[in-house]
């Protein structure tokens, strides 16, 4: 068995929809469990519905329900051939339920994290029937399963955490036997609670969902069908004539996606690590494109670096104490506050009486730094950008940090840390220099490409 994610773009139209057919048939020898994004923007929309009705703008919301409820029937009918009557049906049922609840949430004036899961669920639910009813039509055997029926969860409504033991025994009871016998389709990112509250795993969560699903059945592969070819040595929207990366280690790809890589989510990989499946990022546009395959072991390669990954919007936060001078407690301080406040920190930099952070939230930026300033100096600093470059040669290579610094050296870089995994060099530097910075470096460490890794 194999699970065939796909996001959005990929399922966002009838013409989308046929291309996913087209692909998950040729590989219905191998037992695929598909898991389906909602269609295009449809999240958003639903989201954005639901606040216009919880401020009192009800006639607004109903607007984008009808929109919405349009373009599923636009997109949705045409794909069920003989079976379109019972497909009309259900949208419609989606949606009259979906009218009612925002009808609600305008009465009441208010809107619930619980709320906002059970409207956000909507869009998975009704593209994993469409692509359900569109594969039948194209001749295959195809199973619907909601996957708020496996997929169990703690009661964190629009971040839940699965149940990993439930969800397991779940999905081998119900979904890997379902497989043997049809190609099944579900819903990423949504699931339930134990008492059957509707919740969601956050943004991104369909490819979290596919790994979940995957290490459930003891999947051979998790496959994650995107607009890309795959994960490239540089982000496409900041420079081009990027590479794509033929392999990368479950390490590598996590170290990536935490930095800025925005084709895989970065908990993607920690189901899959956990049950040693293969992960490979594809392109629904372009099936014939090799993609990127993520295994435990990386394929040895001649280059030191396998990408440079970018996350930008950072702000670096400076706290200086000289009353911490000799005295131990100071990190602990610090770290006790952000950590009340349920804000991740990236890179840090240390000295006796400083500590210099980076953020890429600043949600409770100002509640942080009005109870550090208690016991220190705090500034903060907008509009600056993490730039790592991420390769399991890097913690082998000698020299890699000069080579970096040597072609950056008319930039200001702000602060400098090697991860301690060893795969990873970042600095921070401002964010008006990323481009120029990536474009330097792509040149200094891509200029020679290992044809066993890079394409």
């Amino acid at each position: 068995m194999i699970v065939m994610k796909f996001g959005g773009t990929s399922v966002e139209s009838e013409t989308a929809i046929r291309r996913v057919t087209e692909i998950v048939r040729a590989a219905e020898v191998r037992r695929p469990v598909v898991v389906v994004s909602a269609m295009g923007k449809t999240t958003n929309k639903l989201l954005a519905m639901a606040r216009e009705a919880a401020a009192g703008r009800r006639d607004q919301a109903l607007g984008l329900l009808d929109e919405l409820r349009l373009d599923h029937l636009r997109h949705g009918l045409p794909l069920a051939g003989a079976e379109s009557a019972d497909l009309e049906r259900f949208i419609r049922s989606h949606f009259e339920w979906l009218e009612e609840f925002v009808k609600g949430l305008a009465a009441v004036g208010e809107l619930s994290l619980r709320s906002m899961d059970a409207i956000a669920s909507a869009g998975e639910r009704l593209s994993s029937l469409i692509v359900s009813f569109a594969f039948r039509a194209a001749g295959m055997r195809a199973e619907h399963v909601d996957s708020r029926r496996v997929i169990v969860t703690d009661t964190r409504f629009t971040e839940a955490r699965p149940l990993f033991e439930r969800t397991y025994a779940a999905l081998k009871e119900r979904v890997a036997p379902l497989a043997q016998e049809a190609v099944v389709v579900m819903g990423g990112f949504i699931g339930s609670t134990l008492d059957g509250q509707t919740t969601t795993l956050g943004r991104g969560g369909s490819d979290y969902s596919a790994a979940i699903i995957g290490a459930g059945i003891d999947a051979e592969e998790i496959q994650i069908w995107t607009d890309v070819d795959g994960m490239l040595t540089a982000d496409p929207r900041i420079i081009a004539g990027g590479h794509r990366v033929k392999s990368l280690s479950f390490a590598e790809a996590a170290e990536m996606a935490y930095f800025g890589a925005k084709v895989l989510h970065p908990a993607t990989v920690l189901p899959a690590v956990e049950k040693n499946i293969p992960v490979v990022i594809l392109n629904s546009r372009r099936p014939e494109a090799g993609g990127t395959r993520i295994a435990s072991e990386a394929v040895p390669s001649k280059n030191p670096v396998k990408s440079i990954s970018c996350k930008r919007g950072i702000t670096i936060v400076n706290i200086r104490s000289t009353r911490m001078l000799m005295a131990h407690g100071f990190l602990r301080r610090i770290f006790e506050v952000f950590d009340r406040f349920t804000t991740s920190v990236d890179m840090v930099s240390t000295s006796e009486v400083s500590v210099s952070l980076t953020l890429d939230n600043t949600e409770n930026l100002r509640a942080i730094t009005d109870e550090i300033r208690s016991f220190a100096e705090i500034t903060a600093e907008n509009d600056h950008a993490l730039v790592c470059l991420v390769g399991e040669n890097i913690r082998h290579t000698p020299g890699i940090a000069g080579r970096a610094f040597q072609v950056l050296s008319k930039l200001n870089v702000r602060m400098i840390s090697q991860g301690a995994s060893l795969l990873n060099l970042g600095f921070v530097i401002a964010d008006r220099d990323v481009p120029e910075a990536v474009a330097a470096l792509h040149r200094e460490f891509f200029s020679e490409l290992d044809p066993a890794v890079f394409d």
